[in-house]
C-alpha cells in the first residue's frame, strides 16, 4: 500500500515521528485537561520532545546504503560479521575511531583496539546505525561529529576520537 521510498523515509524518521506524535498528544491533554490528565500530557510533552530530539539525531546518522555484512552490539561489544571478515571489540578495548569515505568504494569505520587488527565496519551494513548509541558512553566522544562524518559526501577522513593515555602523578 505504501510506496517503497515513503517507507523507507517513515523508517528512518520513525523515533521524530513518534516524538512529534506524543508531544501533539501531550500538548492536547495538557490544554484540554485538569489534574491527572494533565500531568501525563505533561509527561508526555517532555518524553516527546526527548524523542525528537534523538530521532533527529539518529535519523542523520542512519545510512542509505546497503553494504554487506551486519553489526550487533551487546553488552559493550561490537561485533561485525561480514561475507569475508568480521571481529569483534570492547568499549574499553577501543584506542581510536575513524571514518573513512574513500573517492569510490564504501565508507566505513575503523574501530582501533587493543587485542588485534583494526575492526572495520561498512557504513551501510545492517545494524550499523547502532554504533552512534553504541560508542556514546565513550568518555569524551562527541557523537555530533560522527553524525556529521556519516553526513559529509566528499571523499575524507575523519578521527572522531581518540583515548587519551592515563598521565602518571608526579
Amino acid at each position: 500500500m505504501i510506496r517503497p521510498e515513503v517507507a523507507t523515509l517513515l523508517t528512518r524518521w520513525r523515533e521524530a515521528l513518534i516524538g512529534g506524535a506524543a508531544v501533539l498528544i501531550g500538548l492536547w491533554l495538557w490544554l484540554a485537561f485538569t489534574g491527572l490528565l494533565a500531568l501525563f500530557g505533561a509527561v508526555a510533552l517532555a518524553v516527546g520532545s526527548v524523542l525528537i530530539l534523538s530521532g533527529l539525531r539518529a535519523a542523520r546518522f542512519r545510512s542509505d546504503g546497503h553494504s554487506p555484512g551486519v553489526v550487533q552490539v551487546v553488552e559493550g561489544r561490537i561485533t561485525y560479521m561480514g561475507p569475508v571478515v568480521g571481529g569483534v571489540v570492547a568499549l574499553d578495548e577501543l584506542t581510536e575511531i575513524t571514518f573513512h569515505r574513500p573517492a569510490q568504494g564504501d565508507a566505513f569505520w575503523r574501530l582501533a583496539h587493543t587485542q588485534d587488527q583494526p575492526l572495520m565496519i561498512p557504513e551501510g551494513a545492517a545494524g550499523a546505525d547502532k554504533l552512534l548509541d553504541a560508542l556514546a558512553p565513550l568518555p569524551g566522544l562527541d557523537t555530533g561529529a560522527m553524525v556529521r562524518a556519516v553526513q559529509k559526501r566528499t571523499p575524507h577522513t575523519i578521527t572522531i576520537w581518540r583515548r587519551h593515555p592515563l598521565r602518571a602523578l608526579t
